[in-house]
């Protein structure tokens, strides 16, 4: 197994994140915020700011940078700080003060005097439900509503009318916070009219390009670095407020500026998970056949409506089998922070719902849950004649059943001291997609191999599968191949995100490999080449002809070369009209709830999945069981609270829960390994994301077994368990 090539260098401090770039001359900034949710600035008073030690500047929407709009081609438009006076929410950056160290920018920042002209905010999410808009287009590229209907059946609640068994409820997920151990900061750097900008970044060639918008430069004077980035989840796919402050700020004082964000601005400068409100109604027939899916979702968005959690379309759209399907997404705009993806959007809070409702189906069935799934599992999403191409649910659930002991579980529960003990279970999907992907590759005159796109590994082991996947393309030894990321100049390698960094950079590496090894036997039989003429071929970093055979390395040298480079392109393509592509996974856990506290603690967790080729396993298992703490996290921690003026009452890693390591249980992972060749030529789905998927409402379901309450909102808190 490939030992991770970014482990020692990060467990020694050897890796170098934006923050740990530093250059003769630099400077600090700090972001100043505003103190309202709605209205306008109307001035700002910035003397005694400038006065203040070591100040250079201050910049405000009065004196800005003159950062232009800009947009990415992946992510959409992007929020672009100081190009007006409006405020939009509470924490909103409306400044930046510049100063020679970062306690004198830090302190300067508090002398800025700001008036504002108040409106009224809209900051009540249940309130402001009755005022929901539909997402006129659609959310990333689906429809806002699909209905699918059986041949006869005039409507969904004819259909829900005709079931045998009927459960309808509405459930609720909170926003949360990517909370990302590195917070949101740049680098930046203006000479000889190049901006070079250090800053963590899912996409550096994509950072490059909103960067360049937002300046009014060709992109090819835009150089974006992030080869170490520590945490994203989404929450770094697009351009952040530091790396356009700063970069802006560099060019105005010709000096590089530093500007990362405090931990408590991190959770309004940045964007976070919307919260949703979903009411699933499910209709079967005494057997436990689906006979109607509804789903209508509604999520939190900013005022600007500059993104829209797709909530329903990754759940009741896809996962299960029924003849009559309505679903519906709706926004409520908001003044709050801006919102983005977020580890599975979509697909962890739909799970919440979905998956809470078909145990609620199988309880009202008198059925086992995981019998309940099988019975309802999917060939094809509803309404769509395209197949999976490769889905083994079934072989996870049984696999899981078996591991788990899920035999042994009772329909109430059972008893250990004061601890109620109960276990869930819940289904795992995540779509499985691709970026387009460029990659490079060059053989060396010394028998190695560098391999380059300017994708990121945001701590995915990403860097190590480009190794791994050039190595078993090219026939080489992985030592003998260097990879490179995080750097705009390298081959555009679209995103790490999506759970699709494996299979896109996994496809382009296929392309570039065979093209440099056609290159390569060309170049050998050449005129004037070592073997002129003859028939040659290439296996095991050598190439083979009729008189003899040499390292690619010696043939290099012999024709009086250094190097042969070429770059090769993948991306989505004819295969999705042939087929629907998707992991799967089955999730179980065992809760403890006290019957005297409420406290619920996950005492085991297993998670089996369904993803493809697993290219290397410890890596696998670490994203996997990353997520399931996330999945706990949801269910049992987090969730932003907005106060009725905006402000977010917990903004802070004291107030906003996460797990610790006393709250995680040992995880088990398991896997099904079915290479899917439909999907890409490597064989691997993506595994980044659906690890989360499902968790929450297995702990939901597994409380429910326990105790008999069901609890219809995460997270779960002591209050929802009390007993009188």
């Amino acid at each position: 197994m490939t030992a991770r090539l970014d482990g020692e260098p990060k467990a020694t401090g050897r890796a170098k994140y934006a923050t740990d770039n530093n250059f003769p001359g630099l400077v600090h900034g700090y972001v100043v915020l505003s103190t309202i949710a709605s209205g306008s600035v109307e001035a700002m008073e910035v003397t005694a700011a400038k006065g203040a030690p070591g100040v250079l500047a201050v910049y405000t929407p009065f004196d800005s940078l003159n950062l232009s709009a800009t947009s990415s081609p992946i992510a959409g438009e992007t929020w672009t700080p100081l190009r007006n006076n409006d405020v939009e929410y509470y924490g909103q950056p409306i400044g930046m003060v510049v100063a020679e160290t970062f306690e004198q920018a830090r302190d300067a920042a508090a002398l800025v005097g700001v008036s504002y002209r108040r409106t009224p905010a809209r900051t009540s999410f249940e309130d402001c439900l009755a005022d929901a808009e539909v997402v006129a287009g659609g959310i990333m590229g689906n429809d806002a509503e699909i209905s699918v209907l059986a041949p006869g059946v005039e409507s969904i609640e004819d259909a829900l009318a005709a079931s045998a068994v009927v459960v309808e409820a509405t459930y609720r997920t909170a926003a949360q916070n990517h909370a990302a151990m590195e917070p949101h900061s740049a680098v930046a750097v203006w000479a000889d009219e190049t901006m070079t900008v250090y800053s963590g970044n899912q996409g550096s060639n994509l950072q490059a390009m909103e960067l360049a918008g937002a300046l009014d430069l060709p992109v090819s004077s835009v150089h974006a670095v992030s080869p170490y980035v520590g945490g994203a989840f989404g929450g770094k796919a697009r351009c952040s407020v530091p790396a356009f402050l700063a970069a802006g700020a560099a060019r105005a004082l010709g000096r590089p500026v530093k500007c990362a964000l405090t931990r408590e601005q991190v959770f309004t400068v940045t964007a976070n998970r919307p919260a949703t409100v979903q009411q699933v109604s499910l209709g079967a027939d005494e057997n436990g056949t689906l006979v109607a899916v509804r789903h209508d979702s509604w999520s939190s968005t900013p005022i600007s409506k500059t993104f829209v959690e797709p909530t329903s379309h990754g759940t009741s759209r896809e996962w299960y089998a029924t003849p009559n399907m309505a679903i519906s997404q709706k926004m409520v705009p908001l003044n709050i922070p801006q919102t983005t993806f977020m580890r599975a959007p979509g697909e962890a809070p739909g799970s919440f719902a979905l998956e809470s409702a078909m145990d609620e189906l199988a309880v009202a069935l008198k059925m086992d849950p995981i019998e309940l799934r099988r019975r309802n599992s999917s060939n094809a999403p509803p309404g769509n004649d395209l197949q999976w191409s490769s889905k083994h649910l079934d072989e996870c659930y049984s696999v899981g059943a078996r591991e788990f002991g899920w035999a042994d579980r009772v329909p109430n529960g059972r008893t250990d001291g004061d601890w109620l003990v109960g276990m869930g279970a819940a289904t795992a999907m995540f779509p499985a997609l691709l970026f387009p992907t460029t990659v490079g590759i060059t053989l060396n005159e010394d028998d190695t191999a560098v391999v380059s796109t300017s994708g990121a590994d945001p701590g995915t082991g990403l860097l190590t599968m480009l190794a791994a996947l050039s190595a078993e393309s090219l026939d080489l030894a992985p030592e003998r191949v260097t990879p490179r990321l995080g750097d705009s100049r390298y081959p555009a390698g679209g995103m790490s995100g999506g759970s699709t960094a494996t299979a896109s950079v996994g496809a382009a590496i296929v392309v570039a490999a065979n093209e440099v090894l056609d290159a390569l036997v060309a170049l050998a039989a050449s005129p004037g080449a070592p073997f002129e003429g003859e028939e040659v071929t290439y296996a095991d970093g050598r190439v083979q002809g009729e008189t003899g055979s040499l390292t690619f390395g010696e043939l290099l040298r012999a024709v009086g070369r250094d190097a042969l480079s070429v770059s090769g392109s993948a991306g989505p393509g004819e295969e999705r009209t042939k087929h629907s592509f998707g992991s799967w996974g089955a999730q179980f856990c065992e809760v403890r709830v006290h019957r005297l506290t409420g406290e619920a603690r996950v005492s085991r967790m297993l998670g089996v999945f369904d993803a493809g080729r697993i290219i290397n396993d410890t890596l696998a298992r670490s994203q996997l069981s990353g997520g399931m703490i996330w999945g706990v996290s949801a269910a049992l921690h987090e969730g932003l609270e907005l106060e009725p003026n905006g402000r977010l009452a917990n903004a802070d890693l004291a107030s906003y829960l996460v797990p610790v390591n006393a709250d995680i249980p040992e995880i088990d992972v398991r896997f099904v390994e079915y290479p899917d060749t439909f999907h890409n030529p490597v064989g691997a789905r993506g595994i980044g994301e659906i690890g989360i998927v499902g968790v929450a409402a297995a702990i939901a379901n597994a409380i429910y077994n326990a105790t008999g309450i069901r609890v219809r909102h995460i997270p779960i808190t002591l209050e929802d368990l009390l007993v009188d």
